[in-house]
């Protein structure tokens, strides 16, 4: 659980989003409205804060941040993740919903994300899953900005330690009929084996056949005796936000957990494989060492 009232690491991660939709070529990821959604001041905070170690102090609106310094930071511990992993799920999901049709597109721990406001397809009903107090916070900044909801979006407070996702999804019009995505980013990192292998086997008891899962996951290096500097580095900054990193996993270990949970591996993006994608498009950062991306289909077995 986050120390703060939202989820600050939602905050960060926008932040890396909407600093890097201002390049203006060389783009993994473009959303042109993660700058709208922080606003100004908050673009200005998380960037006092970043410049101050990613630590938390009182706003300055009399003192900019140093643009190259957290420029150089963002781009080094947060950005090869934020961007990779929301590039390669909406790209996933946009192939999925060409191949269904009508589908249903779960976002579990949306954060800040803008897809609602950005999607052009409109046989995506879309579910967006956080904690109450981040999507009051959101759902304020979107007032704020007077963007109107699309009528096929729909917000659902949740608290994954205690509520059953099933019950809260079927109180919101989700249908275990279509065919459905499901986005778990950043969220396997702050998880044991065990409960993400619950969540898979209820997302799997609410999904129908052929429904598809992406995610992010931390490898099993991420703990282990030496550490590399980044990968350190990017567990004392959760630390800080009150965000304590778990464990690692083996490719192994998640295969299983899927297989146990009625899943196959469709695809699977190890750091080597993340960073062919980055430099083919023209991204000059190092992708993260020991950060994979999976992409699971229900009731499918693959060879990968």
């Amino acid at each position: 659980m986050t120390l703060y009232r939202e989820s600050v690491t939602a905050k960060i991660c926008a932040f890396s989003r909407a600093h890097h939709s201002m390049r203006k070529s060389s783009k993994i990821f473009d959303d042109n409205l993660a700058f709208d959604i922080l606003g100004k001041k908050e673009y200005e905070r998380i960037g006092q804060m970043i410049e101050n170690g990613f630590k938390n102090r009182e706003y300055n609106p009399l003192s900019a941040f140093n643009k190259q310094f957290v420029s150089e930071e963002i781009e080094k511990y947060i950005s090869p993740i934020t961007l990779s992993r929301a590039a390669f799920a909406e790209e996933s999901l946009l192939q999925f919903a060409e191949k269904k049709g009508a589908c249903q597109y779960v976002i579990c721990g949306a954060g800040m994300d803008t897809f609602p406001f950005r999607n052009e397809n409109r046989n995506i009903k879309i579910f967006e899953l956080d904690y109450p107090d981040t999507q009051e916070y959101k759902l304020k900044k979107i007032n704020e900005l007077k963007w109107d909801i699309p009528s096929d979006v729909y917000y659902v407070p949740i608290d994954f330690s205690k509520d059953d996702m099933s019950i809260k999804l079927k109180e919101a019009g989700f249908s275990k009929d279509i065919p459905t995505f499901f986005s778990i980013l950043g969220v396997t990192y702050y998880l044991t084996l065990s409960v993400f292998t619950k969540t898979l086997e209820m997302i799997n008891e609410i999904s129908s056949p052929e429904s598809e899962i992406v995610f992010d996951y931390p490898d099993e290096t991420t703990f282990a005796g030496k550490d590399n500097e980044r990968v350190l580095r990017l567990r004392q900054i959760a630390s800080g936000l009150g965000e304590i990193m778990k464990q690692g996993f083996s490719l192994n270990e998640i295969e299983e957990a899927l297989k146990k949970s009625g899943f196959g591996i469709k695809k699977h993006l190890p750091p080597g494989e993340i960073q062919k994608t980055l430099r083919g498009r023209g991204y000059s950062q190092q992708a993260f060492e020991n950060i994979h991306l999976i992409k699971a289909v229900k009731g499918k077995e693959f060879k990968i």
